[in-house]
């Protein structure tokens, strides 16, 4: 929250909401401004811890380096850093989000919350023919929420349904993960400016100068050690004062440092080269080594006299053994590594050099090219060393320590040596298989121990067992966890001087697997934070893994490749190997990082939960602060928890302490006096903010003293108690608080009394606990307003009155049947009547034993009482007295009227009995009911619809109740079985066809408990009033088929598809016991409804007629009769369609029907019938048939497939002529409709093509001779030619405009269909029978000519075009190949196999 700090700046935007109240006047003159510091170290006196450390900041250290745990005064004033701002924050995952409510919300704003249930609908009930199925229906339906619910079933208001007193679930705002950095970052300047600042010029190295190099290399453990590629070594104390500069330039000949190793007591350095030399330094006497392990000959070592590193190996990893000066450990980028035992034998120097790892290669380099080149050819490693390190001495001793176990890690396996009392192999851990993707990533691993510490540091007990030793490791994207221990086993000695045997306890080691955990990019680095955290470094993130829950929880963006890789090579260069080599630049110390980067040393402590809120505190945000708090209360902040005890009710206890303390300090310094005159008062969301955050915090706490007495005592002295109350009623209307004091509640309802919105106060009434109500206060409101929900709420809940409303209600009742009998009308829109039918949701609340509006279930014995007065009263024989102490009498007739028996349930009945009926079914299912109040309510309805005046509609309602209930509770309700007739045939005579169907309904369900004794009657009766699903259960039971296959007809219900079902069903079952054949009534039953079956669907209908009856053919074609010839052709395609499957021989005698009706509407697909239909087609007819319907392909294909070819093509001839008259006849005509040319010219079109057809066929089949052939063709061409010639002797003077279009068109047309016809002809002219010449002889010259003339204009056009698109393929592929070969040979492959920038592999 920026307001409380940021003076200025808020100025400059203005103020947000206006606000109303004196307090926040501003009068134009700006007071002073407000010393952040106060509230500050407010804040940090609440947060600060009461431990301290040693001081890490000096005198003259520009940046300290920040300390675990702890942000002193120096880091709040300057600002922090982030890891990279180029990294893109959407690379984490995203946290939960919390919602802070910070828009003052204004006098109408409505919050989600539960809303009071509306009257049921009168059209919809359960004593209709269907019930809802969903909530969500019974909602639209109208019925109240949770009404369908059973007694005792939650409610989302219930107390119940609370945990821990906490109902409201806890939210964020989307940046509760990111407050503060989780790593706090600081630049070691001193140090950076002195090891990155000695690089010297060349010509003051030629003058001189000394060349201390470039930094290659990091160790920090205690001290701040950094190498450099000139063989130095930098030595800073935690204050970045430099200690010493180890090595002078006769050391700095062993080459660039690329290992570095610390003692445990900070007195020593060891260093390992790119030349394959180890160098021990003592930091009191550091210009020249204490000692110096030369690299060894090849010839010497593979004779057996030397043992070491070979000349030219760079050392990657040095290490000292447990606590001791003169044992070093070391390994080689060759897959050796050697443990150093530095002793001395009578003062002389005897250093002992075992090797542990790895085999020496068969040939090497020369002596005296070994320290400048690595010129020995390489040998191939199957089992490089990737990481190796020595288990530290921790804090507290451990059995293991004596062991001095080393562990190495190679591409393959795990290995852990022991190099006391005698070197030995404790564990080989074989590799199982991993996800990685790439052949780097399989050569990516490191590892890191974590020494013995007291487990229970800081507690009360001193006596504590030591953890055992831990060493983590991974192999690409998988970090494993290991613990080692040691136990004792029982072995049996000899004493080689007595012979003697005993038992004794000998050592051994155990390894046990602790965890384990794959990331999702591989592990570059990793290093122990603490005992429970792991800090992993990859290509893109920076992780915390925690060992406690296995799982990383903390992720951050973070680029690897800022830090500084190792160097492979002379020439300073780094190959692409070395990408995401970073093992040696991170190091931890005491819960701190240092990096070793490209241009300085950093160093950075993950920050605590105090330190997350310090840094909001510093933003000015204290609200975030106190929702921080609450989350680590709660237990669902992100992050980390470090700083807070283990123990849950310890950190519980502290939580709390801390939280209560941030409200009140943030509380005080938010309406401190200072801050109230100047302008850092306002804030955007007017100090809502601050409810809204300690309400959480209270709800958390469940402990409300704060936010009710002093929080809203602030508000209330400075006059903005209104802010106050509208941000506590959200909590209100969503069921978090229902505990309210009674002088809040008060205030909560004067706020909307007073501003008009009688909704808003009635929803806050029914919202708080009763006993936190002012009743009277309560009651006046809501009996002025009409506020019902209200009422009915502190009635029951309050008062414990479930009878009172009902009495008010009625009164509403009688008004509303007044008002309805006075306009002769049954409006259920008139106020009276909305709030009236109040009445019935409350029932159906009450009676399922739920509270009325919120449907919270009730207490057993409050639920039962409720219902025992409800019934006693509503169903009372008589006018009552209400209250029954000095109540006055309860009438419902007018006030001349009698009044009745049972006189409440018959007013209800009257007003809506149907909602009154469905209440009481809903009700009947409670457990409150037993055989005498069902068997009761039933008979008193029953003696009303007997003896009243109710609308024949409520004595159906009345009669469905009934005949509903009957059978549903058999045992309970026993009625006279003439009763239970006079009610089925009530429901059978009513004429209300609204209700018809839920009449069956209920009719079917008496029947299901009742048979009646006079069935005829009753059949009778339901046929009138189509209750037709009874009626086919009836006729199936008696095998009735004819009356079946009616009632199915008949039933209106039913759509298409179900009739002819259910139809196709009956007449399957009347067939079977009748030699499988339909019996004749069922029959004429069938044939007098052929015109309903029709109707509904052709297609089905012509399906079952033809399976059951197919004699009924002929008669279904006259019922469609000839004025629709259209259905007799689309039933007929049905019966003829081969997909059908019918026999063809049963429908010969309409196939000429069928094909009359084709050629009308589908003459394309004639041929294809006939020729399905080839077998039984008589010829003749057929041709006449499509000739007189001038389909005329189809008469030719007809004679072709009787072998007629010639007299075919004689008609084609005829036929083109007769056609070609037409289009003259048309073109000459005036005023005649050219659109008829196009007809003649697709018949035309038909004619040429299917002769042409019929031509090929000919000339394909043998046996013909040359002369045959080639007449036929040459009909063919000149019937063609003749028709291009007669129509083109048609002047152009003497047509109009579209008389002329459409004869060029028809030219046009034709002598393409000439030049189809001469092409195929010309594919088989090469044959002896055909003779082009003869046939150009005699042929029209003219014509003829024209049309070859364009065929070979055609022809050259598409060799030409071939020819073109022949050079623009070759020219294009070959450029495009030829490109893409150039392209092919530039550039290199990338050195990295994941982007930089975008991290994409």
């Amino acid at each position: 929250m920026e307001e409380l700090f940021d003076d200025e700046h808020e100025l400059e935007e203005g103020f947000g909401d206006d606000c109303d109240d004196e307090g926040f006047v501003y009068d134009g003159v700006d007071a002073e401004r407000v010393a952040v510091a106060n509230y500050q170290q407010q804040l940090r006196a609440v947060l600060e811890k009461d431990d301290s450390d040693d001081n890490l900041r000096s005198p003259h250290c520009d940046v300290a380096i920040p300390k675990p745990n702890e942000v002193d005064d120096a880091v709040l004033q300057q600002p922090h850093r982030q890891v990279y701002p180029e990294a893109s924050p959407a690379s984490s995952p995203p946290p939960p989000t919390m919602v802070v409510d910070e828009d003052l919300p204004s006098g109408d704003h409505l919050h989600p919350i539960v809303q009071a249930p509306p009257f049921v609908h009168p059209s919809v009930s359960r004593l209709r023919s269907f019930l809802p199925s969903s909530p969500a229906q019974s909602a639209n339906l109208g019925l109240p929420p949770g009404s369908l619910t059973p007694a005792g079933g939650y409610s989302p208001l219930s107390h119940a349904s609370n945990i821990s007193g906490v109902s409201t679930p806890l939210r964020y705002d989307g940046e509760l993960a990111a407050d503060g950095e989780v790593f706090k970052w600081a630049s070691l300047q001193i140090a950076t400016s002195q090891v990155f600042g000695r690089c010297q010029s060349k010509a003051a190295l030629l003058l001189g100068a000394s060349n201390l190099g470039s930094p290659t290399v990091l160790a920090a453990n205690g001290l701040i050690c950094v190498g450099t590629d000139a063989g130095h070594i930098f030595v800073f104390d935690l204050k970045q004062t430099l200690l010493c500069m180890c090595g002078n330039d006769l050391a700095s000949r062993a080459g660039s440092v690329s290992a570095l190793a610390l003692s445990h007591d900070h007195t020593y350095v060891a260093s390992g080269h790119d030349s394959g030399y180890v160098q021990l330094f003592n930091l009191k006497n550091p210009h020249s080594p204490v000692r110096t392990i030369a690299p060894a000959s090849l010839p010497l070592v593979l004779s057996g006299k030397q043992e070491g590193h070979l000349a030219g190996s760079r050392i990657i990893d040095v290490a000292f053994v447990a606590g001791r000066h003169t044992a070093i450990i070391s390994a080689d980028d060759h897959g050796l590594a050697f443990y150093h035992n530095l002793g001395k034998i009578l003062f002389v120097e005897a250093s002992d050099t075992i090797r542990i790892l790895g085999n020496y290669p068969q040939s090497g380099p020369t002596e005296e090219s070994s320290l400048q080149f690595r010129s020995f050819r390489r040998w191939r490693l199957r089992n490089p060393v990737l990481s190796m390190a020595a288990l530290p001495l921790g804090t507290a001793p451990h059995p293991t320590d004596v062991y001095q176990l080393v562990a190495m890690l190679t591409p393959s396996k795990l290995i852990v040596v022991g190099m006391r009392p005698t070197p030995k192999t404790w564990l080989k851990h074989l590799r199982e298989g991993t996800p990685d993707t790439t052949a780097s990533d399989r050569c990516r691993g490191t590892l890191a121990w974590y020494p013995s510490i007291k487990a229970s540091e800081g507690k009360k007990d001193d006596i504590s067992e030591p953890t055992s030793p831990v060493i983590a490791y991974s192999w690409g994207k998988v970090v494993q966890i290991m613990r080692v221990s040691e136990t004792k086993i029982k072995q049996v000695a000899t004493n080689s001087r007595t012979g003697k045997k005993r038992e004794i306890d000998v050592g051994t080691l155990v390894f046990q697997n602790r965890g384990k955990w794959v990331g999702d990019d591989t592990v570059l680095a990793l290093q122990w934070l603490n005992v429970n955290q792991l800090v992993v470094f990859t290509a893109v993130s920076l992780l915390v893994y925690d060992v406690r829950t296995a799982d990383a929880i903390e992720h951050v963006p973070f680029d690897a490749s800022a830090l500084l890789a190792r160097i492979r090579n002379h020439t300073n260069q780094r190959d692409p190997d070395s990408i995401g080599d970073i093992a040696h630049a991170v190091k931890t110390h005491k819960g701190r990082v240092f990096l070793l980067e490209r241009e300085q040393l950093r160093v950075g402590t993950l920050s605590t939960w105090a330190d997350k809120i310090l840094s909001c505190v510093e933003r000015g945000d204290f609200l975030k602060a106190i929702e921080i708090t609450r989350a680590y209360y709660t237990g669902e902040a992100p992050g980390n928890r470090n700083g807070l005890p283990d123990d849950p009710e310890e950190r519980t206890a502290v939580l709390r302490s801390k939280l209560h303390e941030l409200m009140v300090a943030s509380a005080r310094y938010v309406f401190s006096e200072d801050r109230m005159t100047d302008a850092t008062h306002f804030s955007p969301d007017g100090r809502g903010g601050l409810v809204v955050t300690c309400a959480r915090a209270c709800i958390a706490l469940s402990n409300y003293d704060f936010l009710f007495e002093d929080l809203f005592q602030y508000f209330d002295n400075s006059g903005i108690s209104r802010i106050y109350l509208r941000q506590l009623e959200a909590f209100v209307l969503d069921g978090t608080i229902r505990s309210i004091p009674p002088w809040i509640t008060q205030r909560l309802v004067a706020l909307h009394d007073g501003d008009g919105r009688l909704d808003l106060a009635e929803r806050i009434i029914w919202h708080i606990e009763p006993t936190c109500l002012d009743i009277n206060q309560a009651i006046r409101l809501c009996q002025a307003n009409q506020l019902w929900d209200a009422l009915i709420y502190i009635y029951t809940r309050a008062l414990h009155d479930y009878v009172s409303p009902i009495v008010e209600l009625l009164s509403l009742i009688r008004k509303t049947l007044v008002f309805r009998q006075r306009t002769n009308t049954t409006s259920r829109t008139d106020l009276n009547s909305k709030h009236a039918y109040r009445i019935f949701p409350y029932l159906i609340n009450v009676l399922s034993g739920q509270a009325y509006p919120s449907g919270e279930p009730l207490d057993v014995d409050e639920a039962y009482a409720a219902m025992k007065d409800i019934y006693r009263f509503v169903f009372s024989g008589r006018s009552d007295i209400w209250p029954p102490q000095g109540g006055s009498l309860i009438l419902t007739s007018d006030d001349s009227g009698t009044e009745p028996t049972y006189p409440y349930a018959r007013l209800l009945l009257r007003f809506d009995a149907e909602s009154f009926l469905h209440c009481l079914d809903l009700a009947f299912e409670s457990s409150f009911f037993n055989v005498d109040k069902e068997l009761w309510i039933v008979t008193i309805l029953s003696d009303i619809v007997f003896d009243s005046s109710l609308t024949p509609l409520d004595v159906t309602f009345v009669n469905i109740f009934i005949a509903r209930n009957v059978p549903k509770y058999p045992q309970d309700i026993i009625q006279p079985p003439s009763t239970l007739q006079n009610v089925l045939i009530s429901l059978a005579t009513s004429m209300d066809a609204s209700t018809r169907e839920d009449r069956q309904l209920a009719a079917e369900y008496l029947l299901s408990a009742y048979t009646p004794h006079d069935s005829i009657l009753i059949m009778k009766l339901f046929e009138d009033a189509g209750f037709h699903r009874i009626l086919q259960r009836w006729h199936r039971e008696e095998r009735r088929w004819p009356e079946l296959l009616q009632s199915y007809l008949e039933d209106s219900s039913l759509g298409p598809l179900n009739m002819f079902m259910s139809v196709d069903e009956v007449l399957t079952l009347s067939i079977r016991g009748n030699d499988m054949t339909v019996p004749s009534d069922v029959v004429h039953k069938l044939t007098g409804a052929l015109g309903t079956l029709l109707q509904s669907d052709l297609q089905m209908a012509a399906v079952l007629i033809d399976k059951f009856a197919p004699a009924l053919h002929q008669t279904a074609l006259d019922t469609i009769g000839p004025a629709d010839r259209r259905k007799q052709y689309e039933y007929l395609l049905y019966l003829l369609d081969p997909q059908t499957q019918v026999d063809e021989e049963d429908n010969i005698l309409h196939q000429s029907l069928f094909v009359t009706l084709q050629c009308h509407f589908a003459s394309p697909d004639v041929i294809s019938t006939l020729d399905r239909m080839r077998n039984h087609v008589d010829w003749p007819s057929v041709e006449q048939i499509c000739e007189e319907n001038r389909v005329y392909g189809a008469v030719l294909w007809a004679m072709g497939q009787r072998g007629f070819t010639q007299t075919a093509l004689s008609k084609a001839a005829g036929f083109e002529k007769q056609l070609t008259f037409d289009i003259l006849k048309t073109l000459t005509t005036p005023g005649s409709d050219t659109t008829d040319v196009g007809d003649h010219l697709n018949s035309l079109l038909e004619i040429g093509r299917r002769g042409t057809a019929l031509c090929l066929e000919q000339s394909a089949a043998s046996g013909f001779t040359g002369v045959t052939l080639e007449d036929i063709w040459f009909q063919l061409l000149s019937s063609q030619l003749q028709s291009i010639h007669t129509i083109s002797t048609l002047r152009k003077s003497e047509l109009n405009d579209a008389q002329d279009s459409a004869r060029t068109n028809a030219l046009s047309t034709l002598r393409g269909l000439v030049q189809e016809t001469f092409a195929s002809f010309v594919s088989i002219s090469s044959t002896q029978a055909v003779s082009f010449p003869r046939i150009f002889k005699r042929t029209s010259y003219t014509e003829f000519r024209t049309i070859l003339t364009s065929m070979l204009e055609s022809y050259r056009t598409d060799e030409d075009m071939l020819v073109i698109s022949k050079h623009l393929l070759s020219r294009d592929v070959f450029d495009t190949v030829e490109e893409y070969t150039k392209e092919k040979a530039k550039g290199w492959s990338a050195s990295h196999s994941i982007c930089k920038y975008c991290h994409w592999k």
